[in-house]
């Protein structure tokens, strides 16, 4: 990216804003992504810094209320990060979601996000996440009742419906602000699409023009090149990133404060996470997280799809520093777009 693009970026990324009246860092936050947004990433994504508030891995409402953050799989944090950490909860009633949200409200969290977004089978089946938009009035009755029950930051995540007429999202955004929401973070697809098609950065602007709240892009960004035109093309007012994220964790740092990745990054962050899933989780669940972390790692290079191959074929994370060793060196050839290969989140 040019200096002057890069210098319009990190300007645009780090203009004020506060968010139920909470100041945040910045304007480019870390996605909830399910299986890859742990504990044992955010340590390391807090190592590079510049990510302006961060979501934890969706959580279940009905499970979240007895839910042992000292084993957890996903209802787990580090004391230091709450402050700009923002829990996501799912669940289809507020009977549900409530609990859940007054949960995450006495541990101490920036915020609490309601799922609307997610498509996977399961959560759909039990109405859930994107299954809210088939029904309108029942997603912001579970909006007014959080909101009710709780004072800190609310977020919802949604995204374009189950059809492309966009006007029923514009309207529900519109209901989401009235009845008290913070901010939007808007998905800009439909649901059956997943991501076989490209996002519809139009539906963004339709969003960002129908309320008053801030409204956050979210959707195949990834290059800063991406980022400056979905801010600059939508008008939302931050920009959230996933996939490339975990890809490649200093871009937060890298668009808002110039900083520039060494040439050993790739190995050095191979075994950051080795060390931290090590930490945080048993052996098997560590091996098991990792070897999910590698399609998206693996995705940066040319020859991508063998370096995952021998991650996993890992017994061990033992083994699994010994690839990374061996076989993650500087000046390795690297693909400049890799969602190509980013999927199944």
């Amino acid at each position: 990216m040019a200096p002057a693009a890069s210098n319009a970026l990190a300007g645009l990324l780090n203009r004020p804003l506060s968010i139920g009246g909470r100041p945040v860092a910045n304007r480019l936050w870390l996605a909830p992504m399910a299986g890859l947004g742990h504990i044992s990433y955010r340590r390391v994504l807090d190592e590079y810094g510049g990510c302006g508030l961060a979501f934890t891995e969706m959580c279940g409402a009905r499970a979240l209320p007895t839910e042992n953050p000292r084993k957890s799989p996903v209802f787990r944090w580090r004391e230091e990060e709450l402050p700009r950490l923002v829990c996501q909860i799912a669940g289809a009633t507020p009977e549900d979601l409530v609990p859940a949200a007054e949960r995450v409200e006495r541990e101490g969290f920036f915020g609490v996000d309601i799922n609307m977004g997610c498509t996977v089978p399961g959560i759909v089946k039990r109405d859930a996440g994107a299954a809210l938009l088939k029904r309108p009035d029942a997603a912001l009755a579970a909006v007014q009742a959080v909101r009710e029950a709780v004072s800190i930051p609310l977020f919802v995540k949604f995204r374009t419906g189950w059809t492309p007429d966009i006007r029923p999202a514009e309207d529900l955004a519109r209901r989401f602000e009235a009845a008290g929401v913070d901010c939007l973070v808007f998905h800009p697809r439909v649901a059956p699409d997943r991501r076989t098609r490209p996002p519809v950065r139009e539906h963004i602007k339709a969003i960002a023009g129908a309320v008053s709240i801030p409204v956050f892009g979210n959707g195949d960004v990834i290059t800063p090149e991406d980022c400056l035109d979905m801010l600059e093309q939508t008008g939302c007012d931050g920009v959230s990133v996933g996939r490339m994220a975990v890809a490649r964790p200093w871009l937060f740092a890298e668009w808002t404060q110039g900083f520039t990745p060494p040439d050993t990054c790739f190995r050095d962050y191979a075994l950051r996470l080795a060390d931290a899933l090590d930490r945080d989780f048993d052996p098997i669940l560590a091996l098991k997280r990792y070897k999910l972390f590698t399609v998206y790692f693996a995705a940066n290079f040319s020859f991508g799809h063998s370096l995952q191959s021998k991650f996993l074929a890992a017994k061990s994370m033992d083994d699994i520093r010994a690839v990374a060793e061996a076989h993650v060196k500087p000046g390795m050839p690297l693909v400049k777009r890799p969602n190509m290969n980013l999927h199944n989140t």
